[in-house]
């Protein structure tokens, strides 16, 4: 698949077949976060695959209550390390969090090419997910998802024209 046409038609997808995901197309995905480029190549990320049902429906509460992340096959939840780097000469140690959803870009964008949707889910309790899963301090959750194959199929990757024009955010020189 084109890269451009992944980009285009990658979706947010809340409906999920409970078809498996294969061993090496789960490797495929999980790669393309581990190649993803980090501040001094520190890769500060940890991502976590779960699949154990009874897990998995830990983190609907932990979600603000989204039963439908449970559906797919795998959660993918990524984890980054704090780090005092202050990048910008603002981030402090953010900076991470910031690396980590980088690497989770990477992996949703893989995720597309293979035929699996995703929905970034940023809606959470970073301490009930860090809790249900042994996040250790020093480490936050930057992102979730759930990863498989949609119900609708290929329909569910339609391209959407909800998006503001290139003129409306990019700018020349200055803001």
């Amino acid at each position: 698949m084109d890269f451009y046409e992944v980009i285009r038609t990658r979706r947010s997808v809340r409906s999920y077949k409970p078809d498996p995901i294969p061993d090496n197309v789960l490797r495929r995905v999980l790669d393309a976060a581990r190649i993803a480029p980090s501040g001094s190549n520190r890769q500060p990320w940890k991502f976590i695959v779960v699949k154990d049902e009874e897990t998995k429906r830990k983190l609907i509460p932990a979600c603000h209550n989204q039963s439908w992340i449970a559906e797919a096959p795998v959660i993918v939840v990524a984890c980054a390390q704090e780090l005092a780097y202050n990048r910008g000469g603002y981030m402090g140690k953010l900076s991470g969090v910031m690396d980590a959803t980088i690497a989770f870009t990477h992996l949703i964008l893989a995720a597309r090419a293979e035929g699996l949707g995703t929905c970034w889910i940023g809606a959470f309790d970073n301490d009930k997910v860090k809790e249900i899963l042994g996040v250790p301090e020093g480490w936050n959750v930057a992102a979730l998802t759930p990863l498989g194959y949609p119900s609708e199929g290929e329909d569910a990757f339609r391209e959407t024209a909800n998006r503001k024009p290139l003129e409306e955010i990019v700018s020349t020189d200055k803001f």
